[in-house]
């Protein structure tokens, strides 16, 4: 009996025991189970394949095209997909230094500007011709000859200045009964600029110039011929270019937070690589109240002596003005030495956490040069922590780790792209969507026909209709991954082609625009389709035989590139069903 009661005891305590792991204990490991992964999921975050820009920390579509997004990738170590680390013993070995971005002054008390020379609009001239008539000769041979003022540039035949000398010579014999005929008569071959001493040399001899001279007006060097001999020019018809050297401009770029610490009569100190031992000093001339807002600078204008012609129109030169730091408020500037150039692009290489040796590419945009500084327009921020030297050195890890790097940033860019070019296989799509695209291509017909006209403002409000018919085109309507992809790039060279197209009112540059517009449609519509036959026409002989290819909706060949010139100058190379 007494067996039986520890029996039971024991069994009651280990169902207590095994009642409380099930109550307390397992739930202890739940909720700390859950816990992490509550942790786990709340640092996920979420991106468009196409638009890594895009995070989200929840799943969902991209605000952009409405694809499905994915989770941001990350390296087994936690780092972001385009950080790197470098271990200790290699930033030692390589001497990586680093240094935090802060704001300061200009070194020197100046700030360094670049610029270019180009011609005194001051000092420039055009020769006219006064009157009607052909160039019998033309004493001018070249652009960049010397001319003084009173050479004589050209004779010139008039048929109406041939009548007005026999109306002098008639008028002169009746000077005594009617003077303000004759008087009228000299004044009207005064208003041609002929001079007191060719009209009276006319008056004396009796005889009519056939060839009336023309001569220079201004001292200078020729800087276009608008004629040749033989032509025939119209009263008022320029004749030469003409600039007066003597002087020259010197163009600064300024950005808008410098505008208020410069002013006009500033002294500025010019060199140029040409004479790197030569310092030229001018004064602030003219600052442009108007803002270039693509490069967000101003025009600063020095006028510079050039008696000695050191300075050629073109010539790139640097300008320090000094004095003018003080008055600054704060900039925030970078060492040169942190700065990598790739053409248009200026990168340097972030430390995001000072505690870690992780470094990630960063492009920024620089402003003018300041000593061994360069301003610092856009992209970092002060307290930012960026490699100062051994800069290549931490590039090239970047390239070996397969991350963004000076090299291979824009050429991934570039593979991309080629690789969605040479997609040109049929997709399927819906009929919305190939209905949008065929809007597009009516935009674009009503284009071509306005440069088979020669009607250059015509094609650009085409082009901006076009531009109207392609921001309506659903890209979310294209569903498979490879031909949204394909579908944006094309999209992007469109725009960017008819864009152009639509900035301008010279044929030529259209014209040029135009074959790069019909070369990335012309791979939609084989990509998409648009549910109606097209002609691929091509003509060789379009820009310097290189050849062009354009779209049609009929057979008869109307070439765009030509126009009147050569209208039917092509040929069907194939049809688009």
């Amino acid at each position: 009996m007494k067996n039986n009661k520890v029996v039971i005891y024991i069994g009651l305590l280990a169902i207590g025991i095994l009642l409380g792991w099930f109550l307390f204990g397992g739930s202890s490991h739940t909720e700390n189970e859950h816990n992490h992964d509550a942790v786990a999921e709340s640092n996920q975050m979420w991106t468009c394949s196409m638009h890594p820009q895009i995070m989200q920390p929840e799943f969902g579509d991209c605000p952009i095209c409405g694809m499905d997004l994915i989770l941001a990738e990350a390296g087994a170590d936690g780092l972001a997909a385009d950080q790197f680390k470098l271990t200790d013993n290699a930033m030692a070995l390589a001497n990586v230094q680093t240094a935090v971005v802060g704001s300061g002054e200009a070194e020197d008390d100046a700030i360094k500007l670049s610029g270019k020379i180009v011609e005194n609009e001051e000092a420039n001239a055009v020769q006219v011709s006064y009157f009607s008539g052909r160039i019998e000769r033309l004493n001018v041979s070249f652009t960049g000859e010397e001319v003084r003022k009173g050479q004589l540039l050209a004779t010139i035949y008039s048929p109406e200045l041939y009548a007005a000398q026999q109306e002098l010579l008639t008028a002169s014999s009746l000077k005594e009964s009617q003077p303000a005929l004759y008087k009228a008569v000299r004044n009207k071959l005064k208003l041609w600029k002929l001079s007191e001493n060719q009209i009276s040399q006319i008056e004396s001899s009796g005889k009519v110039q056939e060839n009336v001279p023309i001569y220079a007006t201004v001292s200078g060097t020729v800087t276009e011929k608008l004629i040749e001999q033989g032509d025939y020019v119209k009263q008022g018809q320029p004749l030469l270019k003409i600039a007066n050297l003597s002087t020259v401009w010197a163009n600064f770029d300024v950005y808008e937070n410098q505008i208020e610490i410069l002013k006009k009569g500033q002294e500025v100190s010019v060199v140029t690589n040409a004479y790197p031992n030569k310092e030229f000093t001018g004064k602030v001339d003219f600052i442009d109240p108007t803002l270039n807002t693509k490069t967000r600078t101003v025009t600063l204008r020095v006028v510079l002596s050039n008696k000695d012609n050191l300075f050629k129109p073109g010539m790139f030169v640097s300008g320090k003005i000094k004095g003018v730091a003080s008055n600054t408020k704060e900039v925030l500037t970078i060492p040169s030495t942190a700065v990598l150039w790739t053409g248009e692009r200026s990168l340097v290489y972030l430390k995001p956490d000072p505690n870690e040796t992780v470094f990630e590419m960063r492009e920024i945009t620089l402003g003018s040069k300041m000593g061994e500084n360069y301003q610092v327009v856009d992209g970092l921020e002060n307290g930012d922590e960026i490699v100062t030297n051994g800069t290549f050195t931490v590039d090239a890890a970047a390239q070996l780790q397969g991350k963004k790097s000076m090299m291979n940033h824009k050429s991934d860019k570039n593979e991309s792209k080629e690789a969605h070019f040479n997609l040109n296989e049929r997709v399927t799509v819906s009929k919305d969507f190939q209905n949008q695209l065929k809007a597009v291509f009516n935009g674009y017909i009503q284009l071509k026909d306005a440069l088979v006209k020669d009607d250059a403002n015509n094609s650009a409000e085409e082009a901006k209709k076009l531009l109207s018919h392609l921001s309506k085109v659903d890209m979310k309507l294209v569903k498979d991954k490879d031909a949204h992809e394909h579908w944006m790039v094309l999209e992007k060279e469109i725009k960017d082609s008819a864009t152009s197209i639509s900035n301008t009112s010279d044929l030529v540059d259209q014209r040029r625009r135009f074959k790069s517009l019909s070369t990335h449609l012309t791979n939609a519509i084989e990509v998409f389709g648009i549910n109606e036959k097209v002609y691929h026409q091509y003509c060789p002989m379009v820009d310097n035989d290189t050849g062009a290819y354009w779209l049609s909706k009929e057979e008869k060949v109307l070439n765009p590139y030509f126009g009147d010139a050569m209208l039917r100058c092509g040929e069907v190379k194939q049809v688009i069903e």
